[in-house]
């Protein structure tokens, strides 16, 4: 008989992201019903739990983000995991979002927006914030946007101020120009820079659009206006994490290998449900596209709900959206396509009817043109996302 392992999870349990590291690890532990888990709550940059000193086990997932949870972890001399884009011990095996995916998917649904102006809100004493700032900032840069940042202070640092912090926040969200739209490298960024916005008396989503990262349900639902975000697939990445662990556990080495986990899309909300172009037939038709574009429409069917030629709608599409109304469809089905890839095992020839194209060989030039992959690869591609 196959001797059951324990496992111990050294994972806060105070937020959304961990909690999906911990059902991702769970569903792994469920199917192979291989593991005892040993864990505690915790928070974030807490101390080794005092249980771990003296835990005789066989191996360790851990968000390694102190250089005390690096030493105890190396200490125990046991196979481990780390889940945490901190790196302190490198010669460890990680699995961490991709955070230049999170970062284009924010850049891309702003500027699917008609905002040439972006801004990014950031944390740079967190590897992950620092990440996503480099990658929007060039996303930006590529889409012909400005971009400003704002870089908060580490609450960790010896004589950290919140009220200081908010009174720069509030200077640098009152400069910005108008309208904008704000990546915030995390949720709770997100919800500081709505309560900023409501303390000015600054319109969102109009003024200012803002979407975070995490998509911590409840913490977006609190916020005012609730907050958009780019949800990452914290299921996989715990999967992921467990899967490696058990192959070290059984004996096979792995060093410093990173798994890269693309994020799942955007959870939609308030603060950025909206179009900053100034044309009320331009926004109809976009708002018509987004809604219908994987039903198989044409340009034909956008021009039976606005008053415009086909002439003069490619052309303020063109000058508006940098795009024809065309090539809108195209990526919005592309983009569903991806995920669709990404996330399920649908067949090409059924995603190809929920994309609205006419079939799968259809589908794979198109996919291919957009993308430089085909579908086939795209979907082993991002089932394994290595650096």
């Amino acid at each position: 008989m196959r001797k059951r392992r324990s496992v111990a999870l050294l994972l806060e349990t105070s937020n959304a992201y961990s909690r999906g590291l911990l059902d991702g690890i769970i569903a792994y532990q469920r199917e192979h019903e291989l593991w005892s888990i040993y864990i505690g709550e915790q928070q974030r940059g807490a101390k080794p739990p005092l249980w771990f000193n003296n835990w005789q086990g066989d191996g360790i997932i851990a968000r390694i983000e102190t250089e005390a949870i690096a030493t105890a972890v190396k200490r125990s001399g046991l196979p481990a995991v780390d889940v945490s884009a901190a790196r302190r011990v490198p010669e460890l095996p990680w699995v961490e979002t991709n955070d230049r995916e999170i970062a284009r998917l924010a850049a891309s649904h702003l500027t699917e927006r008609g905002f040439r102006e972006l801004a990014f809100y950031g944390e740079p004493s967190f590897n992950w914030s620092q990440w996503r700032e480099d990658h929007f900032t060039e996303f930006a840069r590529q889409s012909g946007c400005n971009c400003q940042v704002f870089r908060a202070a580490s609450r960790v640092e010896k004589g950290f101020s919140w009220a200081r912090e908010r009174r720069r926040l509030i200077a640098w969200v009152r400069k910005l120009p108008k309208p904008i739209g704000i990546m915030a490298c995390y949720d709770f960024g997100g919800q500081q820079l709505l309560d900023v916005c409501r303390e000015l008396d600054i319109a969102v989503p109009e003024q200012v659009a803002v979407i975070g990262v995490d998509d911590d349900a409840r913490l977006c639902r609190l916020c005012t206006p609730p907050l958009s975000s780019v949800i990452p697939d914290t299921h996989r990445a715990g999967y992921e994490a467990a899967k490696l662990l058990d192959q070290m556990m059984g004996g096979e080495r792995i060093v410093g290998e990173a798994i890269l986990i693309p994020p799942r899309g955007v959870a939609q909300r308030q603060s950025s449900d909206v179009y900053a172009v100034d044309d009320a037939d331009v926004v109809s038709a976009l708002r018509f596209i987004r809604e219908h574009a994987c039903d198989g429409i044409s340009v034909g069917d956008v021009l039976r709900v606005v008053p415009l030629s086909r002439r003069m709608l490619e052309h303020r599409f063109q000058k508006l959206i940098g795009r024809t109304p065309h090539a809108e469809i195209m990526r919005i089905r592309i983009e569903r396509t991806s995920r669709l890839l990404r996330e399920t095992d649908l067949t090409l020839a059924e995603i190809a009817r929920r994309t609205g194209f006419p079939h799968a060989e259809y589908l794979s030039v198109a996919f291919k043109r957009q993308t430089g992959q085909t579908p086939r690869g795209y979907r082993r591609d991002s089932r394994t996302s290595v650096r």
